[in-house]
């Protein structure tokens, strides 16, 4: 695993991802490789090429079977993608949009001579965390060859994403969300380490074994890589990622109108990925695939965009009592000391994972639980005064907010409450106001800090719908309580 770049803050990491470009070699190689230069994100991102082949003719030429109804085209929900735009009707269920042969996706592929040996030794360096700095070594290699079977896909992919490492420092500042700052920090410091570790290892293998045919790697292009294979690849059976040229410009929906189908094992013979259609496809609709159900962090961090009204983003918060403390007094809520548990209430946190060696104190507001079920039932537990009832129930029961007040309306209303000023002290740590970032919206900033306000105004927005969920039901529990 790359270390973190030794005295590298988050200001000079993310100056000198910036500023680093691709040094081209001597004019003398330029018939034999392609340039690495890429830029920071922009609102129009220009192709690799200003004149990329037809990727849909390619997929078509080298075996693979693209529906006749399909084109790329901009879509004015979604922008650039797969659509149905020259359809001639409506596309069926079931249909087959779009078929690869095993030879078209991209991958990690076991070495063939000394440069592939090359490429895999500098990828058996990246965490596994960063699978998508992996493939995009792969793909890194590819771009460099002047014949590189792949081309035609590559001449297709943007010069730039619109991902966080790219965004301008102040954009950063104006995501306003510290778990999310941490991971685009640890990106650009392991992009900065990788780089030496790079420039160390190909310094000293000879120019035919250099898998990037004798360019110089930066971190730029590492990080133009790793965001293209973030943004684009897909996980299938093994779980071993992919590019996959064409599928991988449908876009994305909660509520796909298509399917990916992977038939046979990748080391098969008969390997192949297929788009088919989950419903009816009308003309001109895009086609669109489910990338996973994840917060707005995900999507931003690795595909470059946010999720309006995202039924699975949430906030992180850490468990602590303290804060606990602090906002159950906030509330109003006369309780224990949350920080100083009772030796019974202690046993059921360690059941949580909130107490004790190794515990995950990672917790969350938002989603579709509304609530973290770890952290509901260690507040229901800390507010309830009788062991013996609390034993009467499962930690799932415990965990659950549609229960029915398991422990009394009285312990439930609190803990409401204590949540809900939890999601009140959330909404602080933003520095700006919902009308506040609507109005920036409204004056069309540019892309990145359209992404980053859009990003945190998402957030609150979803912060509010939690509390408005959480009011009714303690509303609910004072009537019940006012007719017992």
């Amino acid at each position: 695993m790359a270390a973190a770049a030794a005295g590298a803050t988050p200001t000079t990491a993310r100056k000198a991802l910036l500023s680093t470009t691709s040094t081209l070699l001597s004019s003398s190689l330029a018939r034999s490789r392609r340039s690495l230069s890429c830029c920071a994100a922009s609102a129009a991102a220009p192709r690799i090429s200003q004149q990329p082949p037809d990727l849909l003719r390619w997929v078509q030429r080298e075996g693979g079977f693209v529906h006749p109804g399909l084109r790329v085209a901009d879509h004015p929900e979604y922008g650039l993608g797969v659509s149905a735009t020259a359809a001639d009707g409506v596309i069926p269920p079931g249909a087959v949009l779009i078929d690869l042969p095993g030879r078209i996706p991209l991958r990690l592929r076991r070495p063939a001579d000394a440069a592939d040996a090359v490429l895999m030794q500098l990828a058996d360096q990246v965490p596994e965390e960063l699978w998508a700095m992996r493939l995009g070594l792969r793909l890194l290699q590819e771009r460099t060859k002047s014949d590189s079977f792949w081309w035609p896909y590559i001449a297709n992919l943007p010069e730039t994403f619109t991902v966080p490492i790219f965004f301008p420092g102040e954009d950063i500042k104006n995501l306003q969300y510290a778990p999310l700052l941490h991971q685009i920090n640890k990106r650009c410091r392991f992009l900065l380490e990788f780089e030496k570790e790079v420039t160390q290892k190909l310094g000293n293998v000879p120019s035919g074994d250099h898998p990037f045919c004798g360019q110089d790697v930066h971190s730029s292009s590492l990080g133009w890589a790793m965001s293209a294979a973030s943004s684009r690849a897909f996980r299938l059976h093994g779980e071993i990622p992919m590019l996959l040229p064409l599928v991988d410009m449908c876009n994305h929906s909660f509520r796909p109108n298509a399917r990916i189908v992977q038939v046979a094992d990748v080391d098969s013979p008969d390997m192949s990925v297929k788009v088919v259609a989950e419903m009816q496809i009308d003309q001109n609709s895009a086609v669109t695939l489910n990338y996973g159900c994840y917060p707005n962090d995900f999507y931003l961090l690795d595909y470059g965009f946010v999720v309006k009204l995202n039924p699975y983003d949430h906030v992180e918060l850490s468990y602590d009592g303290n804060l606990l403390d602090a906002a159950s007094m906030a509330a109003g809520v006369s309780s224990p000391n949350f920080s100083t548990p009772a030796k019974w209430q202690q046993d059921i946190l360690s059941q949580l994972n909130l107490h004790g060696e190794g515990s995950v104190l990672k917790v969350s507001l938002g989603g579709p639980d509304i609530v973290d079920g770890r952290l509901l039932a260690a507040l229901r537990v800390l507010l309830a005064a009788d062991p013996e009832t609390v034993g009467k129930h499962d930690l799932k029961t415990l965990m659950s907010l549609s229960s029915n007040a398991p422990l009394g309306p009285t312990v439930e209303a609190s803990a409401l409450r204590t949540v809900l000023a939890l999601c009140a002290i959330a909404l602080q740590h933003f520095h700006t106001k919902i009308m506040e970032d609507e109005a920036i919206l409204k004056g069309e900033p540019p892309l990145t800090t359209e992404l980053a306000v859009q990003f945190r105004l998402q957030k609150k927005l979803m912060l509010v719908d939690v509390m408005q969920n959480l009011s009714r039901r303690t509303k609910m529990l004072s009537a019940e309580k006012s007719t017992v």
